[in-house]
């Protein structure tokens, strides 16, 4: 929509100054002699089918066309001028458009500011880095003045306590069968006996052994 409004804003102010048989003489305003208009008008007209010579003349703002009458009007040459005021208007919309993101880009200084957000970034890494060295040192020292926790974070006693946690669950789990029907019936349920007193055995075994 604002390409067409500066279309026509500049197509009102082209006025006709010569019109004969196959030649019409206009007076264009000063932003028609200069790019990107320039040009485009020259090629456009040129491109038209009955066109024959077309010259501008930049200093004077005219624009000269020599047409033939069989092949083309002055009707189809107004239009065609029109119609090439669109393309440039665009042009020069895009170019304004991207000089003032450009300004402000130059303005805010974007790569000052990515250099300084990634410093940041940096410097918080080696922080957290320098924070988890220091209390890896301090858990090292505490283990080594400590026997009792030594101890405890030992593998001998990690699988301890996971023995224990092993047999508890196993208990947990036949509580039911084991108050139920092992007790009543011990007979006939001796293999499973046999079998709680093996591991029984093992674990103690395996504990005398630690």
């Amino acid at each position: 929509m604002t390409d067409l409004i500066l279309a026509d804003a500049l197509a009102r102010q082209i006025v006709v100054r010569y019109r004969g048989d196959g030649h019409v003489r206009f007076a264009l305003p000063a932003a028609l002699c200069e790019e990107p208009y320039a040009d485009v008008l020259e090629d456009s007209l040129r491109e038209l089918e009955g066109v024959y010579r077309v010259t501008l003349y930049r200093r004077q703002g005219k624009l000269s066309v020599f047409y033939d009458q069989h092949a083309c009007s002055l009707h189809a040459v107004a239009r065609c001028l029109h119609a090439a005021l669109t393309a440039p208007a665009a042009k020069l919309q895009r170019a304004e458009t991207i000089a003032r993101i450009t300004q402000r880009l130059h303005v805010a200084k974007p790569l000052q500011w990515l250099k300084a957000k990634r410093e940041q970034a940096r410097a918080k890494i080696d922080g957290i880095k320098s924070q988890t060295s220091l209390l890896s040192r301090l858990a090292s020292l505490n283990l080594h003045n400590q026997p009792m926790l030594r101890n405890m974070f030992s593998e001998r006693a990690v699988i301890n306590f996971f023995n224990d946690l092993v047999v508890f669950f196993l208990i947990r789990v036949h509580w039911d069968m084991i108050t139920q029907k092992w007790l009543k019936q011990p007979l006939k349920y001796r293999n499973a006996w046999f079998a709680m007193f093996y591991l029984v055995f093992l674990l103690v075994r395996f504990r005398k052994k630690a």
